[in-house]
């Protein structure tokens, strides 16, 4: 698609165009439902009214992430060749936001029809509303990049938001409120992108001071996660201040996002019937297939095998039959798109694997005090809290199973025998819910993600810029450092297979600095390196490969499933039986990761010179 030139005279901040602000805001709203809902999903099912068995989540979070990841390639062609960025950017608003609302009806069939429908929505909004961001900077602009790291922000700012809110929504008053609450958010994300200038302003203000005293009021009572949501609350207001003032300049350009050709969208395509509508009948065609894959997740991985061998033995066909430059750089993509495919299948154990280990293992209560020796064979009225998993209760150990239902029935405190065993136990206090933790990571990319820019910025000054292999080596290896941490915590647990809630922010925060070193220069090398002539295909290549990711994740996932019968109740075993299950997990993941980053680094010079970069006007595409 044709990008306008930037009309002279349009209204920046800072250097940029106005809009962006708003599309910050769109783009912040439709993340916090996405990552609001990703939050709860696993738990939803293991301890919602599914109560599916681990094995059975984890292969239906696979498939869907797998479908999430690979739905924006059908999404961008439809609006690059038909629909345009903006119309599609809408209809994708609604089909998420319609999911999240069947999210919370208690039914299996419109369960998986709602998580078909977030698919099809994501695939029609992620995409495009990036590409509008793009749009607003015209041919030849050189402050995109800047605008892309604002953008990028915003994105991180809705996942940290989401986690601390849907997530202990959810897990305080009720699931179906969490995912209610993330419809709303893509409800005001998709109004934001649609209103006019002063709406818009009114909802980007009002929103913002509504979610920062939520965030606050519900965490009044503990120091720790109030302190926690009080930043991310400030940053959110901080950010609605600027996008107010930025929007009193303008708003969106009317012509950004707009269709290439209008009158191909009300041209009769099949027996008289318009194209847009065609595109209408193959979401409501599309939607229940999905619905199918998500179900049957094994049926969802073929049908990415299928696709993907296709589309890669195709490139390599097409590799084999270029000139030199072009089949050497082309083998370069291809390379690191498979080192990209296992880096983001280890990633991806965060809302998985990592989540119950952090639900099941991680001592996650601040207590206000421990018993002591003098306390034993005393009956105590102690608040119930996952301080007591594994101490003995009428002589067998208090597992998460017990404790989920007692919650479920309002129960708050328990009549408890204190025994030798019991001595040290912490009382009361306050305790984090699992899904706050799954804000961490897009914490710590707010917090490094502008250090690391300068960073690369600063070395490449110095000539000491890593080259794209070596990047992704870094990724690999600190991904690897992570997983190795949390094995090491696992190991070092307590009696009763509890872990220091240390060992999982380390290992979160490496594999945060993994992620800022591969994730930015990918895109980068797919549009450096490939032909032009074949750049939306590579392109298309690249996110099937990530889609290929989180199916692969789920795969993993699987082997620290605990064994469960369909049909049956899901019974989690005492702390000290899954710590090891989830420790020698993460042990493989991180020798994989590892081993994977010697490979890289091994391969980064020989794969240095295949780039070629001496034939880019002079320009390393080496160096991000």
């Amino acid at each position: 698609m044709t990008i306008p030139a930037k009309p002279e005279g349009e209204r920046t901040l800072f250097g940029h165009p106005t809009g962006l602000f708003l599309l910050f805001f769109a783009e912040m709203w439709e993340r916090f439902s996405y990552y609001g809902m990703r939050a709860l999903l696993v738990l939803y099912m293991l301890y919602g009214f599914l109560e599916y068995g681990d094995t059975r989540a984890y292969g239906i979070y696979g498939a869907y992430t797998s479908l999430v990841y690979a739905a924006p390639f059908i999404g961008g062609m439809l609006a690059d060749r038909l629909l345009g960025a903006k119309r599609s950017v809408l209809i994708g608003g609604m089909l998420m936001a319609a999911g999240q609302l069947l999210m919370t009806i208690p039914e299996k069939t419109v369960f998986f029809i709602a998580l078909a429908l977030i698919i099809c929505g994501n695939g029609f909004f992620k995409p495009n509303i990036s590409t509008i961001v793009g749009s607003l900077y015209g041919e030849g602009r050189t402050r995109s990049e800047g605008g892309f790291t604002i953008f990028y922000m915003g994105i991180n700012l809705g996942a940290g938001m989401a986690p601390l809110l849907c997530g202990y929504v959810g897990e305080t008053f009720g699931w179906r409120y969490g995912f209610g609450l993330a419809a709303i958010g893509m409800m005001i994300g998709l109004a934001v992108f649609w209103a006019p200038t002063r709406l818009a302003q009114a909802l980007i203000s009002g929103g913002a001071l509504i979610t920062a005293a939520g965030m606050v009021y519900f965490q009044k009572d503990d120091p720790v996660m109030l302190t926690i949501n009080g930043i991310v609350a400030l940053a959110l207001v901080a950010s609605a201040i600027v996008s107010f003032l930025a929007l009193n300049r303008g708003g969106l350009p009317v012509w950004a996002g707009a269709p290439k050709d209008p009158e191909r969208l009300r041209r009769p395509l099949f027996a008289g019937i318009r194209a847009e509508w065609l595109v209408y009948a193959g979401i409501l065609v599309a939607v229940p297939l999905i619905a199918l894959l998500v179900q049957h997740d094994v049926l969802a991985g073929w049908v990415l095998i299928l696709f993907g061998s296709v589309a890669f033995i195709s490139l390599i066909l097409t590799a084999l039959e270029s000139e030199k430059v072009e089949r050497e750089r082309l083998f370069v993509v291809l390379i690191l798109t498979f080192f990209s495919m296992l880096f983001w299948a280890f990633y991806e154990q965060a809302g998985s694997s990592i989540n119950n280990f952090t639900d099941r293992n991680i001592d996650r209560v601040f207590e206000e005090r421990r018993i002591t020796a003098a306390e034993v064979g005393q009956t105590l009225e102690i608040p119930l809290t996952q301080a007591l998993l594994g101490h003995t209760s009428e002589g067998k150990p208090f597992t998460l199973t017990q404790l989920k239902e007692m919650r479920k029935n309002k129960v708050r405190t328990i009549r408890w025998t204190v025994g030798e065993g019991d001595i040290g136990m912490g009382i009361g206090g306050t305790e984090v819910q699992t899904t706050a933790f799954q804000s961490v990571n897009p914490i710590f990319i707010l917090v490094f993600g502008l250090p690391f820019a300068l960073l690369w910025r600063f070395l490449a000054r110095l000539r000491l810029d890593p080259s794209i292999p070596v990047k992704f080596g870094l990724g690999l290896l600190q991904l690897g450092l992570g997983f190795g941490i949390l094995w090491m915590g696992a190991g070092r647990c307590d009696a009763f297979g509890m872990v220091a809630v240390p060992w999982l922010i380390l290992g979160y925060l490496l594999h945060t600095t993994g992620e800022l070193c591969l994730s930015p220069v990918g895109l980068a090398m797919v549009i450096r390196l490939s032909p032009a002539r074949i750049v939306s295909t590579v392109m298309g290549a690249w996110f099937l490969a990530t889609a290929f990711s989180g199916y692969l994740a789920g795969l993993i996932a699987k082997l620290s499933g605990i064994p469960h019968e369909e049909g049956a109740e899901q019974v989690i075993p005492p702390p000290v039986d899954t710590v090891h299950v989830y420790g020698d997990l993460f042990g493989k993941i991180a020798i994989a990761a590892l081993l994977s980053s010697v490979l890289v680094f091994f391969l980064a010079p020989f794969l240095r010179r295949w780039m070629h970069p001496e034939a880019v006007d002079g320009a390393d595409p080496g160096k991000a």
